[in-house]
Formats: C-alpha cells, structure tokens, sequence
C-alpha cells in the first residue's frame, strides 16, 4: 500500500509525507472502486480538489466525464437550471431546452466543491438524486434517472450549519458516507519545507531565475507558522519571494517581512456566521435604507394632509417641512436645496398653491436604493481615505461585499 501511495502522489503532483495526508488518500483508493459518495473536508487551501480527481481515476467511470461544480460560485437563482436543466420557457430567458450537469455526466462523476453553499431547495434535489437516482428539470415534470457518483467537499464548519438549519441533517449523512479530512499545513510541519523547494523549482523555471533557499533560520520561521491560508498561501508567499528578492539565500529576517500576522487573518475554517456575513450583511444596508425612506415618507405624508386640513402661511409651510427633512438626506444628497434656493422657488411660485414646495422634497426624496446606497459607499470611502477594509466596517459589511459593490457601480479609487 506504501508504493501505491507513493505512485498515486507522483502521478497527481501531491506533496508530502505526513501521516495524515497518506492515511486521506490511503482512503480514497480505498472507497474509489465503489459507487459511495464521498465528503472531502478541511480548510480552505489545503488541496481537497485532487482528492475527487483519485477517486473518479481509480474508479470503473473513469472513461466517462468528470465535472468540477463550484457551488459558491453559481448564483442562487440559476443553480437549479445548471444543475438539472431546464426546459424551454421555464423561466425568462429560458428559450431553448438546456441539459444539466447531472444529465450530462450520466454515467461519470460530478464534484460539487462548496457544497455547503447550496440553497435548501437545491439540497432537496440533491438528497433525491442521492436517494433513487432521480431528478425533475427546472419547468418541467418529467422525472429523469441519471447514475451519476458525486464527492463533495467543504471548508465550512457543517454541525454549525446543520444546527442552523442552512443545511439538511439528511443531506450531510448521505454525503459524508465517507469522510475524507485533509489535514492543515501547520499539522504538517515536515512537508513544509518539501512544498516550498517544489514551488521555489517551479517559479525558477517559469521566471527565469535562480531558485531561492531558505536558510536553517528561516526554514525554523515558516515550520512555526500558522499558515491560514495552508498551501495556497505558501505557494503565493514563493511566488512572492522568487521574484522580488535579488538575494537567492533567504534568511529569517527576510522570510518574516511576507508573513502577515496569523491573528489578523481570516481563520481558513469558515464559521456559519462567516458564510452568512456576504449575504446577510447586504440585506442589512439595504433594509436600514428602507426603513429610513418608509419612517421619513409617512412623516411628509402627514405633513402633507396637515397642510390640506388647514390653512397656514407659506413661511410657516417652508419653515415644517425644512424643519423636518431628516440629516441623513441631506447626508446622501448633498445637491438638495439650501434655504436661499428654496426661498427664491417660492418666490416665482403662484401664492395660492400652498402644497407644491412639500410635493416637491416628496420627489426629491423618492430616490432608488442604489442611488443611496452609491451614496453610502462614496462617503464611507471618503471618510476612511479609501480604506476599504475600514469603510466595510464602518458600512457593517464585509470587504468582499464592498468589493463586489465598487466593481459593481465601477468606482474609481
């Protein structure tokens, strides 16, 4: 079993000698010549995408398809389709009939990376598929077999999200039939040292340039440390060091100026809360600035049927209603009238229309949520120096949802 490790390592590029890694792919040669599903799990960076590629290579499907689903990547809304197909009309922009993966890969093995991403309906599907081989095409009602074997994998904490209810209890057994857990770098301290030689070679030969070394200090420093983000990070932190220093010898003080501090990293097992915090976090802005706009409508509402009910001088119409308009309008449109403008619009207005100038800040305020929320963006942006990381915080969301946003509305920084 030695060498057959040893010629499976070799053959899909997997350093290390650890005992942990050898006894996760000892088990998926093992479970590979079955048809039981497998869950892969460990933290993010730590390879778990090589270990569905052994067990689809070492099984009887090996001459049929192989496809690799990012969950986390489809939007919730067309994960349906993508997965089991769609028939035409279904829904807008459906104009032809579409196979899914499970369709197409009838017969081969489908990897759904994130699994834990998936929508309840979606799970719901899943867990039939998992049951009987069947499946029902988004818009249609025909009930199709597919024999299709499927390892997933996670880097989310699932007892977390099971006691949550972000994902089914039955799901997760009928899944994890096998578990496979890849163990993080920093358990495996041995093969650190072998990954970084590896990478070094590599991006030698791709620059063009002297492969770098660590010496016996520096090799001490990355073996200590945390590594969060495991191999991914190494490899990233070679790259890094292969082509700005001139120096090839790489010494302690050296290394330790590319290692962030592991306690301002993101931990790489991700919490439920953490998988939440894109989705939930955007939810937040965009209630907050519609609950502002609903409270601050009712309030000229009933201004507005005040003024209809009695009859007041137009000073004191202008002075209620500026008095009223609230400060976070004014924070997000500062193009809204000052006093002299709206002194010198009443002035050209006629004297016995009493109500205009109170129509007019309704229109003015009946801006879009996207108007706001670019609004919002902007200053918090301003406000930290473009510091991105600081304006999130200050906006209550994450960075990853302010980066989406400022692509989004195409900011320039």
């Amino acid at each position: 079993m030695i060498s057959e490790i040893q010629n499976i390592k070799q053959r899909f590029e997997i350093i290390g000698a650890s005992a942990g890694l050898d006894r996760a792919i000892e088990k998926a040669v093992r479970v590979a010549p079955t048809d039981i599903t497998v869950l892969v799990t460990g933290e993010s960076g730590v390879g778990k995408e090589s270990f569905p590629k052994i067990i689809h290579q070492l099984s009887h499907r090996k001459h049929n398809k192989f496809i690799a689903v990012n969950c986390g990547a489809i939007p919730e809304g067309t994960i349906d389709s993508e997965l089991f197909g769609h028939e035409k009309g279904a829904f807008t922009g459906a104009t032809s009939n579409r196979s899914g993966y499970f369709e197409v890969a009838d017969g081969g093995t489908i990897f759904l990376d994130e699994v834990g991403e998936l929508p309840i309906t979606t799970q719901v599907r899943l867990l039939r598929v998992l049951e009987n081989g069947e499946f029902i095409k988004v818009g249609s009602s025909k009930v199709q077999k597919t024999n299709v074997r499927i390892v997933a994998a996670t880097n989310l904490n699932m007892e977390n999200a099971i006691s949550k209810g972000k994902f089914r209890e039955d799901l997760f057994y009928r899944l994890s039939t096998i578990e496979i857990k890849i163990p993080p770098l920093r358990q495996r301290k041995n093969d650190i040292i072998l990954l970084f030689r590896k990478f070094a070679s590599d991006f030698a030969k791709k620059y063009k340039m002297p492969t770098v070394r660590l010496d016996d200090d520096a090799q001490r420093i990355v073996q200590n440390y945390r590594w969060n983000g495991n191999i991914r990070q190494l490899k990233n932190i070679t790259e890094q060091l292969s082509v700005l220093e001139q120096e090839r010898a790489i010494n302690g003080v050296m290394i330790s100026s590319y290692l962030p501090d592991p306690k301002n990293n993101l931990p790489a097992l991700i919490s439920e809360d953490k998988s939440e915090s894109d989705f939930s976090s955007e939810r937040e802005i965009l209630y907050k600035i519609l609950f502002d706009m609903k409270r601050d409508l009712n309030e000229l509402k009933k201004l507005t049927n005040n003024l209809k009910s009695k009859e007041v001088s137009r000073s004191e119409t202008i002075d209620d209603v500026e008095n009223f308009i609230p400060q976070s309008f004014h924070k997000l449109n500062e193009n809204s009238l000052d006093d002299n403008e709206i002194m010198e619009s009443n002035q050209s207005q006629n004297k016995d229309d009493k109500y205009s100038f109170a129509e007019e800040v309704v229109e003015e305020e009946t801006l879009s949520i996207q108007d706001k929320e670019l609004e919002l963006i902007i200053k918090a942006l301003e406000r930290n120096n473009g510091r991105r990381k600081a304006a999130a915080k200050e906006l209550g969301i994450s960075e990853r949802t302010l980066y989406r946003k400022i692509k989004q509305y195409d900011l320039e920084l």
